[in-house]
């Protein structure tokens, strides 16, 4: 049988685990809007409609809780995005929307938010390589000159990752449509790294 928490008051009594996860999402709300230095764990603990008290049997730090939510997110991320091994594929795409589709506040912690913030931004920058190591390992095959290669294999994931974050602010309009208008994106950095010098890419202005 599993733990069951008392607390004062109207709350309910809920397992250990569903009361964590309650936790876990408050917080990646509260996070995600205010960033990590401005958000207060009262401030969480009220979202998640529990007392301080009851947060720090959980957690022992603002610093514990905000890597539990990452930690959080990136296993929605796992669960949707296969290991960048085969390249920064169709597939990486469709992953990333699902995950942002999933859980949107995680989505833009973990990619607008936790790069910005000193003790967490090591695992954001590691996850931003992998991914550019990916799309080099296609983008290569397409780009001859390597140094515009490695400028779209940096570009591409970081593109994609915002025109999500774009789409999420938008209100996620077309949600069948979406994968294909950031490939669109993408095709577009390639296009763009792969040109031919002096091509005129820009229509004429009037």
């Amino acid at each position: 049988m599993g733990m069951v928490e008392d607390e004062p008051g109207p709350a309910r009594r809920l397992p250990r685990a569903q009361r964590r996860e309650q936790i876990l999402a408050a917080a990646t709300e509260a996070f995600a809007r205010n960033g990590f230095t401005a958000t207060g764990l009262d401030e969480i603990a009220a979202e998640a409609g529990i007392t301080r008290v009851l947060l720090y049997r959980h957690f022992d730090s603002k610093t514990d809780l905000y890597e539990a939510v990452l930690d959080r997110f990136c296993a929605v991320l796992s669960d949707h995005v296969a290991e960048p091994v085969g390249g920064f594929t169709d597939a990486s795409i469709d992953g990333l929307l699902k995950a942002a589709t999933a859980d949107p506040a995680g989505f833009r912690l973990l990619f607008a938010h936790a790069a910005r913030e000193p003790e967490f931004k090591a695992r954001v920058e590691q996850f931003r390589a992998d991914i550019t190591a990916a799309a080099h390992l296609q983008i290569s095959q397409v780009v001859a000159d390597e140094a515009w290669a490695l400028w779209a294999s940096c570009l591409a994931p970081t593109a994609a990752i915002e025109a999500i974050i774009a789409w999420l602010d938008a209100g996620q309009p077309d949600a069948d449509l979406a994968a294909d208008r950031v490939r669109h994106v993408i095709a577009g950095v390639i296009t763009a790294a792969a040109a031919r010098p002096g091509l005129d890419c820009l229509p004429p202005t009037t």
